[in-house]
Formats: structure tokens, sequence, C-alpha cells
């Protein structure tokens, strides 16, 4: 039985660019028991070489989307799953590759990858839909569980450093911070918030575009929930140096947590 936990995320955001960008020497410096990915966008068939001999030592786990090149999660772990379960219950979404969960001793561990949705179309009824079952799936959890993962939600102002300007775009509309709020208001805790109270950010992802990066203009969409009994003891984004040495316009997001008797 577990007594603590590493949890990192990252989105990927393609995991065949991202093995030739640095996604290999990170995954070998790493710490963490269990590493949640997002935007694999690959059949089992089509991971890399280089990314399948950097991780001979972990047992994966991967949801791929049906439509190629699209979304796919997946779950690195020390450990060999007890169980895995793909999907959040909603047969509109099976095989969109956007949810895994695997059990490991003491301790479920889900890697998500929601929609981004655009505001005042039908993309965001459909982020909207999934956030509808996703919650519905997030309420039945039984026993300690951590959900990591590219959340598409800045919850608060904080969390994103233009926040006036985004008031009407999708990650910032009101009635998705509120659904991040209805989660913690059941006991979902927000492992990185709790430990970085008063800071803006961290900033988990910066756009390609102009000079995001080089001024931190970011967002705090990729997130760590943790059920009551999980209490996280240290919490860091793992921001590139520099943005040339970015291998994502995401950074990988790692939680340490002990595990309550």
């Amino acid at each position: 039985m577990l007594t603590s936990i590493v949890v990192s995320t990252a989105n990927v955001n393609g995991v065949r660019a991202a093995s030739t960008k640095g996604l290999l020497e990170w995954l070998a410096g790493t710490a963490a028991d269990v590493v949640c990915l997002q935007e694999v966008r690959a059949l089992a068939v089509d991971l890399p070489a280089a990314f399948l001999a950097a991780t001979a030592g972990w047992h994966l786990t991967l949801d791929p989307a049906q439509a190629k090149g699209r979304n796919g999660v997946a779950v690195l772990s020390r450990e060999a799953p007890l169980a895995v379960r793909t999907g959040i219950g909603d047969p509109e979404f099976a095989g969109h590759g956007r949810y895994v969960e695997v059990d490991l001793p003491g301790v479920t561990v889900a890697s998500l990858y929601l929609p981004k949705g655009q505001a005042g179309t039908e993309k965001q009824e459909e982020k909207d839909r999934f956030l509808a079952a996703l919650a519905k799936h997030l309420a039945g959890a039984t026993g300690p569980t951590v959900v990591a993962g590219d959340f598409n939600i800045a919850p608060a102002e904080a969390d994103i450093r233009n926040w006036k300007a985004n008031l009407a775009h999708s990650g910032f509309l009101p009635h998705e911070r509120a659904w991040i709020a209805d989660l913690l208001a059941a006991g979902w805790r927000d492992t990185v918030r709790e430990l970085h109270p008063d800071q803006e950010g961290p900033y988990t992802w910066w756009s390609y575009r102009g000079r995001a990066f080089d001024n931190d203009a970011g967002w705090r969409i990729d997130h760590v929930l943790a059920t009551p009994g999980l209490d996280p003891v240290e919490a860091r984004v793992e921001r590139a140096p520099s943005y040339d040495t970015r291998w994502s316009d995401h950074a990988p997001v790692t939680v340490s947590l002990q595990v309550e008797p």
C-alpha cells in the first residue's frame, strides 16, 4: 500500500514531436511515480522507438483516439496497474481518447484531456456536455483518486495573466469556472493552488505566438485534482528555462502527495 506518491502531468502536444525535443530527457530525470500524458496523438503501433526505449522501465497504459492524429491520453506508472478503465461512461465520447484511469495499490490515477471548446460554437456545446458527463463520473469516485491533466479551464483570475481580455473566451467562461468551483465544493482539492494560494499562476501553458512565454503571459489550465485523504506536500510547474528549450506549449506539473492511512 502506497504511503506517498508523486504525480506529474504533461500535455506533450504530440509524442512523436516531443520525443525529439526533450521529452525523453525529461522522463529520464523525473522522480515521479506516475506520469499522465495528454495529446499523445499516436496509436500504440505509432509510438516512436526512442519513446518506447525511454519508458522501458515503466508500465504504459495508452488510450488513443479513434480519429488518427487526435487527442490520446496515457499513464506511465512505475508499478503495474491493478486495473484499467477508459472513458467517462458517456457513449458520445467513447473512442475520443480523453480519459484513462489506472488503479495502483491504494490510489487511482487518471489522465484527462478535456475538450478545448470555442465560445458560441458547437465545439463549446460539446465541451459543456463533456463537463456534465465528467462531473457525474467524478462524483462516483471511491477511495483516494487523482485526476491530472489538461483541463482547458483557468479556474480564477490568478490563473490567467490577461484575464480581463479573456472573459468571453472558452477556458475562462463563468460557467466553466463554476464547474471547477463545484468540484472543489464537493471535496476535490486543487493541489497546486492549495500550496501556492497567493501566487499568480503558476502558469502551465503559453501560446507559441508572440512573446507569451518570454513575458510569462500564460494560463494555468493543467491541474492535479485529488480527493480527500491525499494531502499535497509539494507542487511545482517545471517551466522550461527558455523558449527554445520547450518540448511542448505546456509545462509539466508535478505534485507530491501523502496518502492518509
